[in-house]
């Protein structure tokens, strides 16, 4: 990546929430159903929404989620939590209430959360670049 910005760090966090989402569900090992699947006549469905299909994210998501889940060790606890709503698209409305303050207020804490992040990139990839000069 060329360069870091608010916007390029949002956005993969956005990335991650919705990878994160689409993983398949966590379930306990050993345990299984014996029992056989019930058909169910279409008459009896006729109130049920149709079941929606998930399909698993790509390993390369994956893998971009992961090391967007190491960038929030930058961040103190209420940023991450700020960070992480914001990535959910929850409301500013929300955020505001969990944080009991204004929306211009949640957004400069947003803003400068993600500021947090370019920079530490940044001196990260300053680091990368310095040593392969050596």
């Amino acid at each position: 990546m060329a360069e870091w910005t608010v916007e390029t760090v949002a956005d993969r966090f956005i990335e991650a929430a919705r990878t994160a989402h689409r993983l398949p569900p966590v379930r306990v090992q050993g345990h299984f159903n014996c029992w056989p699947t019930i058909v169910r006549m279409p008459w009896e469905n006729m109130g049920e929404e149709p079941s929606s299909r998930y399909y698993p994210p790509d390993p390369a998501a994956v893998e971009r989620m992961l090391e967007t889940m190491q960038w929030v060790l930058w961040l103190e606890e209420e940023q991450r939590h700020l960070v992480w709503m914001r990535a959910q698209r929850y409301p500013w409305k929300d955020i505001c209430c969990r944080f009991a303050c204004d929306r211009t207020t949640a957004w400069r804490r947003w803003e400068k959360a993600l500021t947090v992040v370019v920079t530490q990139l940044q001196a990260v990839r300053e680091h990368r670049v310095g040593h392969k000069l050596r």
